[in-house]
């Protein structure tokens, strides 16, 4: 299973949520300011959202990791 990963730029204001690893090689526009990109065979690579402080506060912006019960190490798989 390969990791969600969220990367933001306060430089460009630009949220991008990877949801495996590829390379986008199509996108499509979600709608205004959200794209998601495709891969070769047509599966979501990533999504990115463009002014993304216009849609969430990202100094309240949190990330819930899972967590081994018992252990409280963060998961990898």
């Amino acid at each position: 299973m390969e990791a969600l990963k969220i990367k933001y730029s306060q430089e460009t204001d630009i949220l991008v949520v990877e949801f495996k690893e590829g390379v986008p090689v199509d996108s499509i526009d979600m709608k205004e300011g959200v794209i998601l990109h495709l891969d070769s065979e047509g599966v979501p690579v990533e999504m990115e959202i463009l002014d993304a402080s216009k849609f969430v506060a990202m100094d309240e912006f949190n990330i819930l990791v899972p967590m081994i019960k018992d252990k409280k190490i963060p998961v990898h798989a």
